[in-house]
C-alpha cells in the first residue's frame, strides 16, 4: 500500500482526491495538512506541516504558492517524494523547486490530467507533419468567469509542445487587437475565453488550405485532475531524486 499525504486536504481539490484514493485499493491518505482542521476526514489533519511526523511514500501538494516554501523544506529534510499540483509559483520558487529535487523526486506538470498530457504529445506528432505543410497553429482556451489568470497555464505547454516539435521557430501572439497586418506564418496564436462554469476546453487548430484539423480536450470536473494527481503518485513513490513531469508516467 502506498502512503500518502495530503497538503491541502480540506480544500476542493484536497477533498476530492480523498474522495478518490478512498475507492482506490493501492493506495491510501495516512495523513492531512491544512490551515483549517474542521472536519473529519478519516486520517489526522496537521494545521503546522512541521508537526507531522506520520511515514510516508509520497506527497500530493494541491494548495496555495503561499505554502510552496514549507512543502519544499519539509520534503527536502525527510527525502520526501512531491507530487507538486499547485500553481502560480514565482520564479524563486520555480528555482527551489529545481534545488530540492536534488534531495528528493518532485513531479511537477502544467495539468494533472492524463488527457491533456496525451494531447501533448498527439499534438507533437501532428505538428511535425501539419505545420511542416504550411499549416497555421492555433490555441483556443476556455474557463469558468472566477479564472484570474489568462491564458492558462495549460495553452501555454500546448504552444510550448508544438513549438518544440519544430526546434523553437515560432513565437507566440497573445493579443491582436492592435495589430493590422497579415498573420505571421512563425506565429502560435493563443486566445482565451473566459466565462459562466465551464471547467476547461482547450483546442489545438491547424489550418490549413482548404482544411482544418482540430485537436479538443474537455474537463467536466476537476476529478479529471484528482485521478491525474493519484496516478502521479503511485509512479513517484520510490522513484530516485529528480525532475519529474506528466510524460514520464505516460511514457
Amino acid at each position: 500500500m502506498i502512503k500518502v499525504i495530503m497538503h491541502g486536504c480540506n480544500g476542493h481539490m484536497g477533498q476530492v482526491i480523498s474522495g478518490l484514493i478512498k475507492e482506490d485499493e493501492i493506495v491510501e491518505i495516512v495523513a492531512g495538512i491544512d490551515m483549517k482542521d474542521t472536519q473529519d476526514n478519516g486520517y489526522p489533519v496537521f494545521t503546522n506541516i512541521f508537526d507531522c511526523d506520520i511515514e510516508a511514500d509520497v506527497m500530493i501538494d494541491f494548495s496555495s504558492f503561499k505554502a510552496t516554501d514549507s512543502v519544499l523544506t519539509y520534503c527536502g529534510q525527510r527525502k520526501l517524494p512531491l507530487v507538486l499540483c499547485t500553481t502560480g509559483l514565482t520564479e524563486d520558487q520555480l528555482d527551489r523547486v529545481q534545488e530540492t529535487s536534488k534531495e528528493t523526486a518532485i513531479l511537477r506538470s502544467a495539468n494533472m490530467s492524463l488527457g491533456i498530457n496525451v494531447l501533448l504529445k498527439l499534438i507533437q506528432d501532428a505538428a511535425k507533419v501539419l505545420a511542416t505543410a504550411g499549416f497555421d497553429m492555433e490555441i483556443v482556451e476556455k474557463h469558468h468567469k472566477l479564472k484570474c489568470d489568462a491564458p492558462s497555464g495549460t495553452a501555454i505547454a500546448l504552444a510550448d509542445s508544438l513549438n518544440e516539435s519544430m526546434d523553437k521557430q515560432y513565437h507566440y501572439c497573445y493579443d491582436r487587437s492592435q495589430r493590422h497586418e497579415q498573420r505571421d506564418s512563425k506565429e502560435i496564436g493563443i486566445s482565451a475565453v473566459r466565462g459562466g462554469t465551464i471547467v476547461g476546453e482547450h483546442d489545438v487548430i491547424f489550418a490549413g488550405p482548404d482544411e482544418v484539423i482540430t485537436f479538443s480536450h474537455q474537463a467536466y470536473s476537476k476529478g479529471v485532475f484528482g485521478k491525474g494527481a493519484v496516478e502521479a503518485a503511485k509512479f513517484l513513490a520510490g522513484k530516485p531524486a529528480g525532475m519529474y513531469d506528466m510524460s514520464d508516467l505516460i511514457n
